[in-house]
C-alpha cells in the first residue's frame, strides 16, 4: 500500500493529494478535477508510465495559480460548493463563476483549488480587512478601537458573530 507521507516526501506536491480509485485513469481524473492531462502527469513523475495507475495510490492534483484582481484568494474546503461560497462571503453566484474562469464546471469543485472571490463595493465609511488566522471579532474591534456591534451593523452577511473565516473580507467602520 502507498503511504502519502512517503510519496509526498519523494515528490512534494503543489495541489492535492487524491487516492486513485478502481476505474481511475489520468485522463478521468484530469477531467474530473478540470485540469490539464499534460499537467496531471507533468505533476506525478513518480509514475513512470502515466497509462498504468492502480487503485490505492496516491497522485499528485495540481492546483493551479488564480489571479484575483479586485478580491482575494480561497481555497476551496470539504463540503464547499460554489454556491455556499458566494453566500458566506455575500457575493452573487454568478460574479463567483465570472471571477474564476478557470473552472470549466461550476457544479465541480474540490477541496485544495483556489478560487477569486471579487470584492463586491468598497466599504462605505470604512475600509476592508481580511480576516486573519487566529482572529475572531472582539480582537478585531480591539485592534481598530471600534466595537462588534459597528463591525456587525456593516457586515450584514456575518450572521454568527462567533464565526468568520481566514480570509474573508469584512468591513471595519472609521
Amino acid at each position: 500500500m502507498y503511504n502519502m507521507y512517503d510519496i509526498y516526501r519523494q515528490t512534494p506536491c503543489r495541489g492535492v493529494l487524491y487516492v486513485v480509485r478502481p476505474g481511475d485513469s489520468m485522463f478521468l481524473i484530469a477531467r474530473r478535477f478540470n485540469i490539464n492531462l499534460q499537467l496531471l502527469i507533468r505533476a506525478n513523475p513518480q509514475i513512470p508510465n502515466p497509462a498504468l495507475i492502480y487503485p490505492g495510490q496516491v497522485i499528485c492534483i495540481p492546483v493551479a495559480a488564480v489571479s484575483c484582481p479586485g478580491g482575494f484568494i480561497y481555497t476551496v474546503r470539504p463540503g464547499d460548493s460554489m454556491f455556499l461560497i458566494a453566500r458566506r462571503f455575500n457575493i452573487s453566484l454568478p460574479s463567483l463563476i465570472a471571477a474564476n474562469p478557470q473552472i470549466m464546471n461550476p457544479a465541480l469543485i474540490y477541496p485544495g483549488q483556489n478560487l477569486c472571490i471579487p470584492v463586491s463595493q468598497p466599504c462605505p465609511g470604512g475600509f476592508v480587512y481580511i480576516v486573519q488566522p487566529g482572529d475572531s471579532l472582539y480582537f478585531i474591534a480591539i485592534r481598530f478601537g471600534t466595537t462588534i456591534e459597528a463591525i456587525l451593523r456593516i457586515n450584514p452577511q456575518i450572521t454568527n458573530p462567533n464565526l468568520i473565516y481566514a480570509g474573508q473580507p469584512i468591513c471595519i467602520p472609521r
